[in-house]
């Protein structure tokens, strides 16, 4: 039994600007099945099987809190005039630089429309096969520790483990990475962006969540009530939602 990441999940007060903004930033079309924006490559949200790891924009009443974001997209580039003209872009469609103490760096940071940080890269070897998503990036203390429950959690390979970087990605190779990075901030809000994650077809939800709790990971009352997802944090108090497969 495993489990793999399916979407990253965005709360915003205006749902379908934010997944606008999203498609066009990643060249993917915005579909809303429901109260939700889906933001995919073309073919749309085909469940349980999604073609990508795509973004599920949900709409909330509560602003953005002031703290920076622990889950955040790295967006891939191919040239240094291709990260120029996309972050030109992207502030066209409505991102903002943004300082989070990031100093001289070869990638540049914004935010989306209502706040979210992203980065865009520099053109870096590594990620010439992932798509317009390089990677996800989670903040946290100790990547050996998040190594080893999302090693578990997950049927992603295991790429690199340090003390201060683990990386892990699809055992087929394709799609976006899947980073920890140590990082000396604390986490102090709940974050607005994190990741969905889905059972195969045949595996059973519920024996799932018994598995991660078993793990380490922690239930979740948010007050979402009665629901086909289970929302849950792994050891370091990130959020996470498992799925439903219908």
């Amino acid at each position: 039994m495993a489990l793999r990441p399916v979407q990253v999940n965005i709360k915003a007060l205006d749902a379908p600007a934010v997944g606008r903004f999203w498609a066009e930033a990643l060249g993917w079309q915005a579909y809303s099945p429901g109260a939700t924006t889906y933001v995919g490559p073309s073919g749309g949200l085909v469940w349980p099987d999604p073609v990508a790891v795509g973004i599920d924009v949900v709409p909330v009443s509560e602003p953005r809190a002031a703290a920076k974001n622990r889950v955040h997209l790295d967006l891939a580039t191919t040239s240094a005039a291709h990260q120029a003209e996309l972050v030109a872009r992207l502030e066209a469609l409505g991102a903002t630089p943004a300082d989070v103490g990031q100093g001289d760096v070869p990638w540049r940071v914004l935010t989306d429309p209502e706040g979210n940080e992203f980065c865009v890269l520099e053109p870096r070897e590594v990620y010439r096969d992932t798509g317009p998503i390089a990677a996800v990036v989670v903040d946290c203390a100790d990547p050996r520790a998040m190594a080893r429950f999302w090693g578990e959690a997950l049927d992603w390979a295991l790429r690199e483990v340090t003390d201060d970087h683990a990386v892990l990605r699809s055992a087929k190779g394709v799609g976006p990475y899947l980073e920890f990075l140590r990082t000396p901030d604390v986490k102090t809000a709940p974050d607005r962006v994190h990741l969905d994650l889905l059972p195969y077809p045949g595996d059973d939800k519920e024996a799932e969540v018994a598995r991660l709790r078993a793990l380490g990971a922690t239930d979740l009352d948010l007050g979402q009530g009665e629901v086909p997802w289970t929302c849950m944090t792994d050891p370091e108090g990130h959020e996470f939602c498992v799925c439903a497969l219908s």
